[in-house]
Protein backbone atom coordinates (compact mmCIF):
# COMPACT_ATOMS: atom_id res chain seq x y z
CA UNK A 1 0.00 0.00 0.00
CA UNK A 2 2.74 2.48 0.81
CA UNK A 3 4.52 1.73 -2.60
CA UNK A 4 1.54 2.59 -4.17
CA UNK A 5 0.77 5.67 -2.34
CA UNK A 6 4.57 6.52 -3.62
CA UNK A 7 3.65 5.72 -7.26
CA UNK A 8 0.48 7.82 -6.88
CA UNK A 9 2.60 10.57 -5.23
CA UNK A 10 5.58 10.78 -8.01
CA UNK A 11 2.82 10.83 -10.47
CA UNK A 12 1.11 13.44 -9.22
CA UNK A 13 3.98 15.22 -8.99
CA UNK A 14 5.12 14.63 -12.16
CA UNK A 15 1.26 15.83 -13.66
CA UNK A 16 1.55 18.72 -11.44
CA UNK A 17 5.36 19.91 -13.14
CA UNK A 18 4.15 19.43 -16.52
CA UNK A 19 0.73 21.46 -16.25
CA UNK A 20 3.33 24.35 -14.84
CA UNK A 21 5.58 23.82 -18.22
CA UNK A 22 2.66 23.96 -20.24
CA UNK A 23 1.31 27.10 -18.77
CA UNK A 24 4.48 28.79 -19.16
CA UNK A 25 4.95 27.79 -22.89
CA UNK A 26 1.60 29.01 -23.20
CA UNK A 27 2.28 32.44 -21.42
CA UNK A 28 1.75 35.00 -23.54
CA UNK A 29 4.10 38.03 -23.83
CA UNK A 30 2.44 41.00 -23.30
CA UNK A 31 4.36 44.36 -23.80
CA UNK A 32 2.06 46.69 -23.49
CA UNK A 33 1.75 45.60 -19.82
CA UNK A 34 5.54 45.88 -19.20
CA UNK A 35 6.77 49.62 -17.91
CA UNK A 36 10.14 48.39 -18.71
CA UNK A 37 9.31 48.27 -22.55
CA UNK A 38 10.09 51.73 -24.84
CA UNK A 39 6.69 53.54 -24.75
CA UNK A 40 6.81 52.83 -28.65
CA UNK A 41 6.86 49.29 -28.14
CA UNK A 42 3.71 48.81 -25.75
CA UNK A 43 1.58 51.19 -27.96
CA UNK A 44 2.44 49.04 -30.98
CA UNK A 45 1.92 45.90 -28.84
CA UNK A 46 -1.40 47.42 -27.19
CA UNK A 47 -2.73 48.67 -30.55
CA UNK A 48 -2.36 45.27 -32.24
CA UNK A 49 -4.77 43.52 -29.78
CA UNK A 50 -7.61 46.13 -29.88
CA UNK A 51 -10.52 45.04 -32.64
CA UNK A 52 -11.42 48.15 -34.23
CA UNK A 53 -14.57 48.48 -31.57
CA UNK A 54 -11.76 48.90 -28.75
CA UNK A 55 -10.23 51.85 -30.26
CA UNK A 56 -13.37 53.55 -31.10
CA UNK A 57 -14.55 53.17 -27.82
CA UNK A 58 -11.56 54.77 -26.73
CA UNK A 59 -11.63 57.79 -28.76
CA UNK A 60 -15.03 58.26 -27.17
CA UNK A 61 -15.66 60.94 -24.15
CA UNK A 62 -19.00 60.21 -22.58
CA UNK A 63 -20.93 62.55 -20.68
CA UNK A 64 -21.40 61.23 -16.41
CA UNK A 65 -25.10 60.61 -16.34
CA UNK A 66 -24.44 58.23 -19.73
CA UNK A 67 -21.32 56.22 -17.83
CA UNK A 68 -21.79 53.54 -15.61
CA UNK A 69 -18.94 50.57 -15.01
CA UNK A 70 -20.96 48.15 -17.11
CA UNK A 71 -21.02 50.80 -20.13
CA UNK A 72 -17.28 51.56 -19.44
CA UNK A 73 -16.42 47.78 -19.60
CA UNK A 74 -18.77 46.82 -22.29
CA UNK A 75 -18.01 49.78 -24.98
CA UNK A 76 -14.39 50.30 -23.66
CA UNK A 77 -14.90 53.58 -22.97
CA UNK A 78 -11.80 56.12 -22.88
CA UNK A 79 -12.74 58.92 -21.28
CA UNK A 80 -15.79 60.51 -18.99
CA UNK A 81 -16.47 64.30 -18.66
CA UNK A 82 -18.51 66.12 -16.11
CA UNK A 83 -20.02 69.31 -17.41
CA UNK A 84 -20.81 72.23 -15.19
CA UNK A 85 -23.39 70.97 -12.45
CA UNK A 86 -22.94 67.40 -13.24
CA UNK A 87 -22.55 65.49 -9.96
CA UNK A 88 -23.16 61.96 -8.73
CA UNK A 89 -25.50 62.84 -5.89
CA UNK A 90 -27.24 66.01 -4.69
CA UNK A 91 -25.05 67.66 -2.14
CA UNK A 92 -21.93 65.08 -3.28
CA UNK A 93 -19.04 64.79 -0.87
CA UNK A 94 -15.89 63.79 -2.40
CA UNK A 95 -16.27 60.05 -0.91
CA UNK A 96 -19.16 60.46 -3.29
CA UNK A 97 -17.03 61.31 -6.11
CA UNK A 98 -14.37 58.85 -5.07
CA UNK A 99 -17.08 56.04 -5.22
CA UNK A 100 -18.46 57.06 -8.74
CA UNK A 101 -14.96 57.79 -10.14
CA UNK A 102 -13.39 54.05 -8.87
CA UNK A 103 -16.62 52.34 -10.52
CA UNK A 104 -16.44 54.00 -13.41
CA UNK A 105 -12.38 53.28 -13.39
CA UNK A 106 -13.40 49.37 -11.93
CA UNK A 107 -15.50 49.01 -15.25
CA UNK A 108 -12.80 49.96 -17.55
CA UNK A 109 -9.96 48.38 -16.04
CA UNK A 110 -12.51 45.47 -16.13
CA UNK A 111 -12.30 44.76 -19.70
CA UNK A 112 -10.70 42.91 -22.15
CA UNK A 113 -6.98 44.85 -21.85
CA UNK A 114 -7.78 46.46 -18.76
CA UNK A 115 -7.15 50.06 -20.36
CA UNK A 116 -8.21 52.56 -17.45
CA UNK A 117 -10.21 55.61 -18.45
CA UNK A 118 -9.24 59.36 -18.13
CA UNK A 119 -11.77 61.55 -15.76
CA UNK A 120 -12.92 65.20 -16.79
CA UNK A 121 -14.53 67.51 -14.45
CA UNK A 122 -15.47 70.76 -15.89
CA UNK A 123 -14.18 72.80 -12.74
CA UNK A 124 -13.41 76.46 -14.19
CA UNK A 125 -14.46 77.91 -10.51
CA UNK A 126 -12.68 75.65 -8.77
CA UNK A 127 -14.70 72.32 -7.36
CA UNK A 128 -18.03 73.81 -6.96
CA UNK A 129 -19.55 70.04 -8.02
CA UNK A 130 -18.62 69.09 -4.66
CA UNK A 131 -20.63 70.05 -1.89
CA UNK A 132 -19.88 73.03 0.49
CA UNK A 133 -16.66 73.73 -1.79
CA UNK A 134 -14.92 76.87 -2.53
CA UNK A 135 -16.35 78.89 -5.93
CA UNK A 136 -13.87 81.06 -7.78
CA UNK A 137 -13.88 83.69 -10.42
CA UNK A 138 -12.75 83.07 -13.68
CA UNK A 139 -9.44 83.23 -13.86
CA UNK A 140 -10.15 86.85 -16.27
CA UNK A 141 -11.77 88.04 -12.81
CA UNK A 142 -8.91 86.76 -11.01
CA UNK A 143 -6.76 88.57 -12.68
CA UNK A 144 -8.62 91.70 -12.74
CA UNK A 145 -7.80 91.69 -9.01
CA UNK A 146 -4.04 92.12 -9.51
CA UNK A 147 -3.81 89.51 -6.42
CA UNK A 148 -2.48 86.72 -7.80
Amino acid sequence: MEAMTRILMKMMGIMLWLTVLIAMAVGEDVKYKDPKQPVAVRIKDLMSRMTLEEKIGQMVQIDRLTASPDIMQTYCIGSVLSGGGSAPLPEASAEDWVNMINGFQNGSLSGRLGIPMIYGIDAVHGHNNVFNATIFPHNIGLGATRQV
